[in-house]
């Protein structure tokens, strides 16, 4: 009687390793991609407009990002109209 139990237990574990591991890989990739709309949408506005937008803000008015703002943290640091801002974009969940 205690091998079934035993047995059990140990695909218990399994399988919640498993599940925590799909999760974290499932959060890494939500934060790469949310990172790459906010770069594909400020290399779009330079393309339209001739210069990159000056914050977050203007990318979410007038080019549709949208985003988690309890999750994550975008940042976007403009130097000039003509260079590509840095942006870094922060999982606040983990």
């Amino acid at each position: 009687m205690i091998l079934p139990v035993l047995i059990f237990s140990c695909l218990i574990l399994f399988l919640s390793v498993g599940i925590e591991n799909v999760s974290s890989a499932s959060d890494g990739e939500s934060r790469q991609i949310l990172q790459d709309a906010v770069l594909r949408a400020t290399v779009q506005c330079y393309a339209i407009e001739g210069m990159y937008p000056p914050d977050m803000r203007y990318l979410e008015d007038h080019y549709g990002v949208v985003y988690d703002h309890s999750r994550y943290i975008v940042h976007y640091e403009a130097f000039a109209g003509n260079i590509l801002p840095d942006i870094a974009v922060i999982d606040l969940s983990k």
